[in-house]
């Protein structure tokens, strides 16, 4: 692969473009504008590449997606020259991954690592954006791109007492990089989340004392996680051109689709049989590539979540952490569903116990651990596994102000409002990849990001050559835009449980569903015809 060396010095005041971010998005995204010729600065708060991968250290972090389309498809030489070794990479080989990308593509030097950009205006006279940093740093642009990320502000609830605790404190998303060692200590664990989900079993197995503070109970599907074999290396290498390409076009950007066939389509026992195969392969197969009307149809969806529940009932011996596990009052699946590996079965050792916050909820943390309506439970070491202010988080607090010095939080006050997911009105010339209104977390993230940043460096490529200095969304185009978002998830089970995806997990947050549910493959199709036309819905000046 050819690429163009950098075009800009690496401390340029006025830039073609800058990027914020350096995990999937932030190096395709700079990697395309390099190639383009644009000069351009790049920054990242963290100390290397990686996005989430950087800060998501926690014992069992792993991808939810398989690894052969956790990673990028743009390029047969980077698909060729990497063997992933799990089905669900974990963090660190994920981490090796993106450092690899970077370095075959000699991607590093564009950035400024340790930098955290604080703030960006727009002057509509001169049609640029002027970016602040914390180093006090202030750059000029004509294209600002956020490559933030959508689980990348993290979220510790206001509990009382917070800093009072005096052992160790974590959240997930915020891992240390050193090792954490939890041999001999009481942990304590707040959230059943998917970190909370994947780290619990790992702290258990060496923890003196595990004590887990669920507040929702969660339904979880076995990841089957397992070794690659060296003929399924071939065979990947062989076929991961055609495997690639169905994703571009498939729900939620993986290699299978729901079967065209609905739940009640088939016998109860067939109906049975079926789930039962699909679990025992392990991933989100058994949901998204299983019946077609499991997350519109809501009798439909309640057989797949008692086989789940049933499942729960299977493995946890003692009945009463049973009942507190199983979930109840929600469709499954409309929360983030997460993959695991032994998370219910580690119930059953004699060093974890199980605090039903629902029953006994947490009236605030002490020096010597958390106190709830029961009784004081002491640690050496509290871990927030609480999630993160999604989607809109990452963006609202860079401090961006658009056309007039509106704010984008003072903008989305009432929830997010874009065209496509990919910008917004009276902030020209800003590119968000997988933004609110975009697929972005409802399937594979590598999907949904390529899309995007090929999107929009075709519509910068427009701009030039139509010697236009700026893009943004018609008014008309984004209200549409966001009633078709609404009322494609109102047509599903999505609004019936309070999620992050809602953004119920953030107190004063709208209540508002912020993906694009739509499909990856009809998304892709729509931004296709609307560039094909003259980008309808944009003015561009």
């Amino acid at each position: 692969m050819t690429v163009q060396p950098p075009t800009h010095s690496n401390k340029l005041s006025t830039v073609d473009a800058v990027v914020i971010g350096a995990g999937f998005a932030g190096l395709y995204m700079v990697h395309r504008l390099r190639v383009m010729g644009l000069s351009l600065r790049a920054f990242e708060r963290g100390s290397d590449v990686g996005g989430t991968w950087y800060w998501n250290r926690y014992p069992g972090a792993s991808s939810d997606s398989e690894s052969w389309v956790y990673s990028y498809s743009f390029s047969d030489e980077l698909l060729q020259g990497w063997e992933w070794s799990r089905r669900f990479p974990g963090q660190a080989e994920i981490l090796r991954y993106l450092g690899y990308v970077a370095d075959r593509l000699d991607l590093r030097p564009a950035f400024d690592f340790g930098t955290t950009v604080t703030g960006a205006s727009y002057d509509p006279e001169q049609a640029l954006w002027t970016v602040e940093t914390d180093t006090g740093e202030r750059v000029r642009t004509a294209y600002l791109i956020t490559a933030v990320g959508c689980l990348s502000s993290t979220q510790v609830p206001d509990i009382p007492g917070i800093d009072r605790f005096e052992g160790d404190c974590f959240h997930t998303g915020a891992w240390p990089h050193e090792e954490v060692d939890f041999s001999g200590k009481r942990v304590g664990v707040i959230g059943t989340g998917s970190s909370g989900i994947q780290s619990i079993p790992i702290i258990a197995e060496s923890a003196a004392h595990l004590t887990v503070f669920q507040r929702t109970s969660q339904f979880s599907v076995p990841a089957g996680n397992r070794d690659i074999s060296a003929q399924e290396q071939l065979d990947l290498k062989r076929d991961i051109k055609q495997i690639r390409e169905k994703c571009k076009w498939t729900s939620i950007g993986h290699p299978y689709e729901f079967r065209n066939v609905g739940a009640f389509d088939v016998s109860p026992q067939e109906r049975l049989a079926q789930y039962e195969a699909d679990w025992q392969k392990g991933g989100f197969e058994w949901m998204f590539g299983s019946y077609n009307d499991l997350m519109v149809n809501e009798t439909a969806n309640a057989t797949a979540a008692e086989f789940a529940r049933a499942k729960i009932r299977d493995i946890v011996r003692d009945p009463e952490v049973a009942r507190k596990l199983t979930p109840e009052g929600y469709p499954i699946a409309t929360k983030r569903l997460p993959l695991d590996t032994n998370y219910f079965a580690t119930y059953n050792r004699d060093n974890v116990e199980l605090v039903d916050l629902r029953e006994s909820p947490i009236e605030e943390i002490v020096a010597q651990g958390v106190r709830t309506s029961a009784q004081t439970h002491e640690l050496d070491i509290l871990i927030f596994a609480t999630g993160f202010d999604a989607m809109t988080g990452p963006l609202t607090k860079l401090g961006i102000r658009g056309r007039g010095g509106v704010a984008l939080g003072d903008k989305w006050s009432a929830g997010p409002q874009t065209y496509l997911g990919l910008c917004t009105v009276d902030f020209p010339n800003m590119f968000m990849i997988t933004g609110p209104g975009s697929p972005s977390v409802l399937g594979n993230m590598p999907t949904a990001i390529e899309q995007h940043v090929d999107w929009i460096c075709d519509c910068i490529t427009h701009l030039r050559e139509q010697g236009a200095s700026a893009i943004e969304p018609q008014q008309d185009a984004e209200t549409s835009w966001g009633e078709h978002v609404n009322e494609l998830a109102n047509g599903t089970l999505f609004p019936q449980t309070n999620s992050w995806y809602l953004g119920a997990n953030i107190p004063g947050k709208p209540r508002v569903f912020m993906p694009y549910i739509g499909g990856f493959g009809t998304y892709r199709k729509l931004c296709d015809e609307i560039a094909a036309d003259q980008y309808r819905g944009f003015r561009i000046g």
